[in-house]
């Protein structure tokens, strides 16, 4: 795989780290790289981003953790810094130490260092608190979402902060970094926050929004424009189940297709308005669009879901059932299995209402520290030093009991 042979350590939960460096993690690991999270050894972890990654817990409290710490990013490729501002540097693991001041050499020059934040590191919230919907706010993306009932703008839950803004693009500026690095031999900081990046992701709809005129977005206020709801051609509607299909035929040679199927598999005693039906010519006057809509939204009434699914497979009408989660992992050409999550802490059962393990992956979620004394060991590490270590409070119950058994008193 591209990424074999990379060494990644992925600071996690250790001071809070949350879903996007764990999200950056995944798409290195997913692509050969080894990551290494760093774990709180008491920590009860819910994190469901750790496909092919392992656990090693350290306790930075203590300060021959943190200097194990520092033995392993300094051996390692790439180090995933989710903290706020400052926090690595107080733990003496700041960029500097790696990577050098300009007068002193750093401890691994040839180091990615990403660090992720949620507001840009320099600017006026760096020291917020923060989550994927106030990100989402400063970038202008969220007041072009469209709006609820309360005519307050909706939102995609935090897929467009911490994961696209977030994660993926904190990847692809470790890539971006690599590649840099083998024609240099040198590494660098990567800095990434969730606002910047959401604002880069969001750079379609954002430079629509200020041409004078837009055919993608429109100028009318939020709900009432091409993409954000306002048009019934791209839209969702509720079937007679009580689940929903996609409708997305912006263009008119899709949206002929679409009327076309849509009307011929109506109820023979389907009534509207008089034998009323749209046709390809109105689909670009904004006048009619609530009359196009009503219409949609009783004819998708008259049946299921599944039965509308099948009357436009395999068409150009850009029409397709609204998946649940689980549905989506079941469908033909997903690339995961059906996933069964344990919430694992060691030395306590198992939480979870089902035993049942995934078929392909693993366990979803990694219990904290179960690979430390593999790690330890391939670092060098001597039984004595593990042993040390133990003793010190720096490591979790794995290492410790694999200490009392490797290591005679």
């Amino acid at each position: 795989m591209a990424l074999t042979g990379i060494k990644v350590i992925e600071a996690t939960v250790q001071f809070g780290g949350l879903a996007p460096g764990p999200f950056a993690g995944l798409i290195l690991a997913d692509n050969g790289a080894s990551v290494t999270r760093i774990d709180r050894p008491d920590a009860l972890s819910t994190d469901v981003l750790t496909r092919g990654k392992r656990s090693l817990a350290i306790n930075s409290k203590v300060p021959s953790g943190r200097d194990l710490l520092r033995k392993l990013i300094a051996s390692a490729d790439v180090l995933i810094d989710p903290f706020r501002p400052g926090i690595m540097e107080k733990l003496g693991l700041g960029p500097e130490v790696f990577l050098g001041d300009g007068k002193n050499k750093g401890l691994n020059e040839k180091l990615v260092y990403a660090r992720i934040a949620g507001f840009p590191r320099t600017g006026p919230h760096k020291d917020m608190a923060g989550h994927d919907l106030n990100y989402i706010a400063l970038t202008g993306a969220l007041a072009m979402m469209p709006p609820g009932p309360s005519g307050a703008p909706t939102f995609p839950m935090n897929v467009l902060a911490d994961f696209a803004g977030g994660g993926l693009m904190c990847a692809v500026g470790v890539l971006l970094a690599l590649i840099e690095r083998g024609r240099s031999g040198r590494g660098q900081v990567v800095n990434a926050d969730m606002v910047t990046g959401a604002r880069y992701v969001a750079t379609f709809p954002l430079l629509h929004s200020i041409l004078p005129t837009s055919h993608i977005l429109g100028k009318g206020k939020p709900g009432t424009n091409t993409l954000d709801g306002g048009a019934p051609f791209y839209n969702t509607y509720e079937c007679k189940d009580g689940m929903f299909m996609s409708v997305g035929c912006l263009e008119p040679q899709f949206f002929k297709v679409f009327i076309d199927g849509f009307s011929a598999a109506l109820p023979k005693n389907f009534e509207f308005e008089n034998g009323w039906r749209p046709t390809p010519d109105i689909q670009a006057n904004k006048d009619e669009w609530p009359r196009i809509r009503a219409y949609f939204t009783k004819g998708f009434s008259t049946n299921t879901r599944d039965y509308w699914g099948k009357v436009f497979h395999g068409t150009d009408a850009c029409a397709v059932p609204v998946l649940t989660p689980k549905e989506a992992a079941k469908n033909q050409g997903s690339p995961f299995p059906e996933f069964h999550p344990q919430v694992v802490r060691r030395d306590m059962d198992t939480l979870s209402g089902n035993p049942q393990k995934s078929t392909s992956f693993g366990d979803i979620i990694l219990q904290p520290g179960s690979h430390t004394d593999a790690i330890l060991r391939e670092a060098g590490l001597s039984d004595k030093e593990i042993r040390q270590l133990s003793l010190d409070g720096a490591l979790g119950q794995e290492a410790q009991k694999s200490a009392r058994v490797n290591v005679k008193l």
